[in-house]
């Protein structure tokens, strides 16, 4: 069978002026609403399950359905693109996504919940990678360094900004609102759309399905991501079920890679690693992402379980990342039209590094908020260096009909590091914990006498042996978990700085920017 394509016709000019501002407001409405789905429904999993009736660990389904459809979901945006149109995939996307919204805002079981979660998370694994080649594509190439300097603004403020409105949400109205406040979103996004790219519907080629790729891809992907996701709630490997989803993933990744490779037209292009550039900058993003992520995710756990934060303080903590970010973000896209990429990409890397050490040296049971804030308000402007420089280094030389394909494989590599870096970090943070307790537990003998004088000065205060005795234990583990994590935080620094290295093993021609096309 042969590929068959919807006559050619040539491309509509580049969006100028106000119209273009409003593309990128428009895309970059979805992209906020998609990736705040991914975290705003963190903090609600027990106001969820308290009014479904479940338990809270059946409630963290939740969150993994949505992941796990939207990781399959993400690769398929090449292909599915190619079939159909990236404009027509693009509003499909959004109308199904504003109704799932409302369908989970709507649910009185887990079970109609998971379900309309499973469809909105498919749906948002496309909103991301288009959002990103319609606004590559439609952008002047002296205008792309901006909108991607604006796209990445959205997709990283929007994680720090979704635990942080989800548990205000919860906390003052009802926990269906953290969905129902998608549709008016969605609704104009949709509406946008179809205004704004009317006429500009993508050369379609009906290629061949690849059934074969797409069953072993969704098999490989939901396995891994079901993995990663339960991992530490099972105990890892200790677990049958963790095994047995390990071996599926690693057994169908493997004939998914050999199939890809040979298939005529694959449903993920893997020849995109045959561009220097991209597979340079994928990784980077995807290793630089992963590990901003899992420390987005560190940092409310140990204030929330560690220094006594509440949900709402601790995305105060987090928040003040996105002031500078949304500041210095269409001023570094500027400078990209001037500057090597390069020179932006592994500095706001090295800035990600410098706010880990800091972290390391300041997390401690007696950190105000006002310290705790600084590392976030530095980090902002290296988020600002981040996206957008990252992805003009790895669309240089990408054709202009492989977009939707490039973005989708990058966005599935940066939101797979996510999770892999995250499980680890939170695994591995457990671990050292009980390790510095131990430690601390060995120091206790040759602090007797001052233990002693302190059990017998809290006695004085009326409370008994049991009491000062179980307050000791909590210190031991509020200082071990802490310890802990700063280790985290440090070694993540030391990563950090061997990935903005990695950047500069690119060569220009870049995309957009200095050697733009």
């Amino acid at each position: 069978m042969t590929a068959t394509s919807a006559p050619a016709s040539s491309p509509p000019a580049h969006f100028t002026g106000m119209v273009w501002v409003l593309m990128l407001v428009v895309l970059s409405l979805t992209n906020f609403m998609e990736v705040l789905d991914i975290s705003i429904a963190n903090v609600s999993i027990n106001s969820i399950s308290g009014a479904l009736g479940v338990s809270p660990n059946e409630g963290t389904w939740v969150i993994t359905s949505y992941t796990v459809a939207n990781a399959v979901a993400v690769p398929l945006t090449g292909w599915l693109s190619a079939r159909f149109g990236q404009v027509r995939m693009f509003r499909l996307a959004i109308a199904i996504f504003t109704f799932a919204s409302w369908i989970c805002g709507m649910s009185f079981t887990l079970s109609m919940l998971i379900s309309a979660r499973v469809l909105q998370g498919a749906v948002a694994g496309f909103m991301i990678p288009l959002s990103q080649a319609l606004m590559i594509n439609n952008s002047a190439p002296k205008n792309r360094t901006i909108a991607l300097a604006v796209w990445g603004m959205t997709v990283t403020v929007a994680p720090i900004a979704g635990p942080l409105l989800g548990g205000w949400i919860t906390d003052n109205y009802h926990w269906s609102w953290i969905f129902f406040i998608n549709v008016p979103a969605g609704l104009l996004a949709l509406f946008g759309t179809i205004q704004l790219f009317k006429g500009r519907e993508t050369e379609i080629k009906k290629n061949p399905i690849d059934g074969v790729g797409v069953v072993l891809l969704i098999i490989w992907v939901g396995s891994l991501q079901i993995m990663l996701d339960k991992g530490n709630e099972l105990d890892w490997f200790d677990s049958p079920v963790v095994v047995t989803l390990t071996v599926i993933s690693a057994l169908c990744f493997c004939l998914f890679v050999a199939w890809e490779w040979t298939e005529a037209f694959p449903v993920v292009d893997l020849s995109l690693l045959k561009y220097r550039n991209y597979t340079v900058g994928v990784t980077a993003l995807g290793l630089g992402y992963g590990l901003f992520f899992a420390t987005v995710v560190l940092m409310p756990l140990v204030l929330q379980t560690q220094i006594g934060y509440t949900a709402t303080w601790s995305g105060r903590v987090t928040a003040p990342m996105g002031v500078f970010a949304i500041i210095f973000s269409p001023i570094v896209g500027r400078l990209l039209q001037k500057f090597d990429p390069r020179i932006f990409a592994s500095l706001g890397i090295g800035i990600f590094a410098v706010c880990s050490f800091w972290r390391s040296a300041i997390y401690t049971t007696g950190s105000d908020i006002y310290t705790l804030m600084g590392p976030q308000l530095l980090q902002g402007v290296g988020l600002a260096m981040f996206f957008g420089p990252l992805i003009s280094i790895n669309t240089g030389g990408i054709p202009a009909a492989k977009m939707a394909a490039a973005s989708g494989l990058q966005n599935f590599a940066r939101m797979m590091m996510g999770s892999f870096a995250t499980s680890i970090i939170v695994t591995y943070w457990d671990h050292r914990a009980d390790l510095h307790r131990s430690q601390l537990v060995e120091q206790i003998p040759q602090a007797g006498t001052r233990i002693n004088d302190a059990v017998n000065a809290f006695n004085g205060s009326g409370l008994g042996t049991t009491q000062v005795y179980g307050f000791v234990d909590r210190l031991l583990s509020a200082q071990s978990y802490l310890l802990s994590a700063n280790d985290m935080f440090w070694l993540s620094g030391v990563i950090l700085i061997a990935v903005a290295g990695i950047i500069w093993f690119a060569r220009p021609p870049f995309g957009g920017g200095m050697g733009g096309h």
